[in-house]
């Protein structure tokens, strides 16, 4: 990894009840993003939070 950024492929998206979608968050690992899914979705909204991972980019696969 280079000192130019943190890599965060990990997305949390919020979807409303209208199929809005809002990126709430990016995360360098899995786990962590579900984490936060978790706790957004514990506050009882009608909104639904998922975990993506973002496309890759760069040449290095």
């Amino acid at each position: 990894m280079s000192d130019s950024g943190a890599v965060l492929p990990w997305l949390v998206i919020r979807q409303d009840d209208q199929g809005n979608r809002y990126r709430v968050g990016r995360y360098a690992t899995r786990s962590e993003a579900e984490e936060v899914a978790g706790r957004l979705a514990d506050h009882g909204h009608k909104q639904l939070y998922v975990v993506e991972r973002t496309a890759a980019t760069g040449s290095g696969a």
